[in-house]
């Protein structure tokens, strides 16, 4: 016989489940990519804040790094926003025990 009833298999299950929810969200694409943009951003930034005239005679007179360090910045900043404006809709669990969809009205 198994040690295991019905109750524990499903408290299992939801359990289970809430984990991997947590770990959709803690993973979500846009956190990733909007962290590694806002990241590069501030250190390309910063790169363009502290360059010297030498280097901005290189790019034609424009401070490339900073443009691109605040472009980059500014992308970051609409991911984690976006995530955070609109974050994953929760999962709705199976409320039938032998895990079969329940049939469509």
């Amino acid at each position: 016989m198994s040690d295991y009833s019905e109750r524990d298999v499903q408290r299992e299950v939801t359990e289970l489940q809430a984990k991997s929810a947590t770990a959709a969200r803690l993973f979500d694409i846009r956190r990733i990519i909007g962290g590694l943009f806002v990241l590069y951003g501030i250190i390309v930034t910063i790169a363009g804040i502290t360059a010297s005239d030498a280097e901005i005679d290189k790019a034609v007179g424009v401070n490339i790094n900073l443009w691109t360090g605040l472009g980059m910045l500014a992308l970051g900043l609409f991911f984690l926003a976006w995530l955070w404006l609109r974050p994953l809709p929760p999962t709705v669990p199976d409320d039938t025990p032998d895990g079969t969809t329940p049939p469509a009205e």
